[in-house]
């Protein structure tokens, strides 16, 4: 028979399961509160009624997945517990499949393996589906929830700000049944660790300050321009989705060979071009511009070249060049100042960096190295050239203290849980996204009192993502309120 072991579920972890093991379910839990521990009851209850089956677990990320393929060895009396990714090869993963009974991967693993008839899902009586915000229309996990005919659990601590977004994970993950606990919950409210959040703000000095002036010069200049392309709204309340939205529609209208359809898209991109180099400068530093101007004169599209040979931009470029070796973003020297104060209080505190931009990171980790008792690691995604082994073996690196600081990109934002905790958690740089905000900040606070600094430059990007964040979250909690209460009414009614 099969078992859990080292851990006694809480009360609203077996109210779920209920639920669970009668119905396709969607979990809905803030994050730190065992959506995991779940997933195992209800694996151990499938596999206790279906000795003979699978259990498949999909994660976005090679090292979650890894970390949950070891949260249910550590947690079940389960032998054949596996991890399968693509850098095993294909025949060897076809093996391990079958002499498996619980299976932790990315869903672009399976889906390939499906592809090719190396494996498939008939014998699969649960399919657990972790960080399930991300199953868009077309995601490898949506389609394998399209073709899977047994039991289903979803989880998630973010769903979205919209009930389409809510709806959505619904449809395409076959969901009959939604179990929603809050932090206002009774239930868990023992469970939740306070969090404590501070906002930081730094000004440029008055070298970045002149570059920036030029840059939203170039920028305001290209945006009149697209009054010739029958754009009226004013300069100042044009956004990015509303560039987005205007290259959309003039890519729509080239296979009319319209002059003004390229013109349109030429003019968009610039402007876009120019707001990144903006938001780079205002938020990450003169070698991130720099950086980025060098990749613009690699490029072959006429937008670059048209900035590259616009007079203020030559200018801003001349500046950079000039600056970049002896003049650092003031958030750098912040940081170093928060991290020392940090570790003079408490010597043992473990602290998560999270930035946006790779060359970001690196550059923290280089200044860090400087700051007595600071002992920096890294953690990047696969696409900025990291291997799994390396992720996992940097985690590991954190988690036993050889790291004190972890400086990491978006990968550490998902269901990524360091074991020993983490303490603070500071956003070198803030995101407009509710789901990564989320997910960033349930990266501390897990096993005790959490802190979170939002380090941002004043009149900035970083102010009115922070506030976008804010205003989507408030959104989706109340949205998941709705949600919760509409059940609630039902199950009264029933």
């Amino acid at each position: 028979m099969y078992e859990i072991k080292g851990f006694i579920p809480r009360n609203y972890q077996n109210s779920i399961l209920e639920t669970a093991k009668n119905s396709n379910t969607l979990v809905i839990l803030p994050t730190g509160l065992g959506k995991t521990k779940i997933s195992i009851l209800l694996a151990i209850h499938e596999l206790n009624k279906n000795p003979n089956s699978k259990i498949l677990i999909t994660s976005p990320t090679k090292p979650l997945s890894s970390q949950l393929c070891n949260e249910f060895k550590n947690h079940t009396n389960i032998e054949n517990i596996s991890l399968l990714t693509g850098s095993i090869k294909p025949e060897k993963r076809k093996e391990i499949w079958e002499n498996s009974t619980v299976i932790a991967a990315t869903p672009q693993t399976i889906r390939s393996d499906i592809d090719n008839n190396r494996i498939n899902l008939d014998n699969v009586s649960l399919l657990i589906i972790d960080e399930c915000h991300r199953s868009k229309m077309r995601y490898a996990t949506t389609i394998l929830a399209k073709n899977y005919k047994n039991k289903i659990l979803a989880l998630t601590a973010s769903p979205g700000n919209t009930k389409e977004k809510i709806e959505e994970i619904c449809t395409n993950l076959n969901i009959e049944n939604i179990e929603i606990r809050t932090e206002e919950d009774e239930d868990i409210q023992e469970h939740i660790q306070k969090k404590y959040t501070s906002n930081v703000l730094v000004e440029l000095p008055e070298e970045l300050l002149k570059l920036s002036k030029l840059l939203k010069e170039a920028k305001n200049e290209k945006l009149l321009n697209l009054k010739k392309v029958g754009f009226t709204k004013p300069v100042y309340l044009v956004n990015k989705k509303d560039l987005i939205l205007l290259q959309n529609r003039f890519r729509a209208e080239i296979s009319k060979k319209s002059f003004m359809a390229f013109y349109g898209i030429s003019l968009v991109s610039q402007i876009l071009k120019i707001d990144h180099a903006l938001d780079l400068l205002e938020t990450q530093g003169l070698n991130q511009l720099k950086e980025y101007f060098e990749k613009l004169k690699t490029e072959t599209a006429k937008a670059s070249k048209t900035i590259l040979n616009n007079e203020k931009i030559k200018k801003v470029i001349e500046k950079t060049e000039e600056l970049s070796e002896k003049t650092k973003h003031p958030k750098i020297n912040k940081l170093k100042e928060i991290i020392a104060n940090e570790l003079n209080l408490d010597p043992n505190i473990k602290i998560i960096v999270f930035a946006n931009f790779r060359n970001t990171v690196h550059e923290i980790v280089n200044e860090l190295k400087a700051v007595v008792n600071v002992r920096p690691g890294f953690l990047l995604g696969q696409k900025e050239g990291i291997t799994q082994k390396h992720q996992i073996e940097t985690i590991k690196k954190f988690e036993d203290n050889t790291f004190n600081v972890l400086i990491a990109t978006s990968i550490a934002e998902e269901g990524i849980d360091i074991k020993g905790g983490a303490k603070l958690a500071i956003f070198y740089d803030s995101v407009p996204s509710e789901i990564r905000n989320i997910q960033r900040k349930g990266r501390v606070g897990r096993l005790d009192t959490g802190k979170i600094i939002f380090l941002m430059t004043k009149d900035s990007r970083d102010i009115a993502y922070f506030w976008t964040s804010k205003r989507k979250e408030k959104k989706m909690k109340n949205i998941i309120s709705q949600i919760q209460k509409k059940k609630e009414k039902q199950l009264k009614l029933s």
